[in-house]
């Protein structure tokens, strides 16, 4: 079983536009949508939710009134100012509350309560290209990492019990906590980028962060006759990182139009771009996989 992970510096490239065509083109595989704080491989993959589960993460502390004895102890110790009182009674501001626990720990007659979190849900569903795992994070929750870390898992043991031969992931832009959650432990990253300066740079970014995770990598270039000079510099950084150009996927106003039909582009055309992503898929499959990529 295989793990192949699309990726990228930031937000906009094409990376789930081209995810979507490979949950399309893979056969027998599991799709993950590792995007949580912004989740949109749905959209294309149009999946029907068969299960539903909490996302419960961090705490928050609430007093109860009943066994609160109004001496202030806690809002003293909050470090927060999350803890307000009036007239001996006090309450957790939920919104200032950081979780650390230090006012139930103080509190001599055990009125604070740490409860969990609520921060999102998961689901597991089904599509006409095989199973999806994908969650929607709660309006300023935190804690994406963990969720990333949870569904990743999940994919990976439905894959193993199902003897699926690919997990398929989606993950987020950028190099933050919720991109090492879907980077590490898989077999290849796809980063796709842009002929931009600003794509370059991020492209550059993200494979550095592949190859501290010994993670194997490969480049798409997306939209690459929107500039081909800046597409050669990327052409160039492959061959001088020793890093695999996997595709080059013209501009094309037909992806556009994909999108208002919310379907994989290679499902909807048979054209230079269909074909272009059907090549880098192939060059994806064929790339072995665990190899260690990092320079000795």
């Amino acid at each position: 079983m295989k793990q192949i992970v699309v990726i990228s510096g930031k937000g906009g490239t094409g990376k789930t536009i081209l995810t979507a065509s490979l949950a399309s083109l893979a056969k027998n595989k599991v799709m993950v949508d590792c995007d949580v704080d912004a989740a949109d491989l749905h959209l294309l993959l149009n999946p029907r939710v068969v299960e539903t589960h909490e996302f419960r993460s961090g705490k928050t502390a609430r007093i109860d009134p009943d066994i609160c004895i109004g001496c202030g102890k806690c809002a003293e110790v909050c470090r927060f100012d999350a803890i307000r009182g009036a007239d001996d009674r006090f309450a957790v501001d939920p919104l200032a509350c950081e979780g650390c626990g230090l006012c139930a720990r103080i509190c001599p007659v055990e009125a604070v309560e740490m409860g969990e979190n609520l921060c999102g849900h998961w689901y597991l569903s089904e599509t006409a290209y095989g199973p999806f795992v994908h969650a929607k994070l709660g309006i300023a929750q935190e804690n994406s990492g963990k969720l990333v870390a949870l569904i990743r898992e999940k994919a990976k043991e439905l894959a193993q019990s199902s003897n699926m031969d690919y997990v398929i992931i989606d993950g987020p832009p950028g190099i933050g906590c919720p991109v090492l959650a879907s980077l590490t432990g898989t077999d290849l990253a796809v980063i796709v980028t842009e002929p931009t300066l600003s794509g370059i740079h991020d492209a550059r970014r993200v494979l550095e962060l592949a190859r501290h995770f010994r993670i194997p990598a490969g480049l798409v270039i997306n939209k690459w006759d929107i500039n081909p000079e800046r597409s050669r510099e990327i052409e160039a950084l492959c061959a001088d990182e020793g890093v695999r150009l996997l595709g080059r996927i013209p501009f094309s106003k037909r992806v556009a139009e994909s999108l208002i039909r919310a379907v994989p582009y290679v499902e909807t055309a048979e054209d230079e771009v269909a074909a272009a992503i059907r090549s880098a898929w192939e060059k994806i499959d064929s790339e072995p996989a665990g190899k260690d990529c990092r320079p000795s």
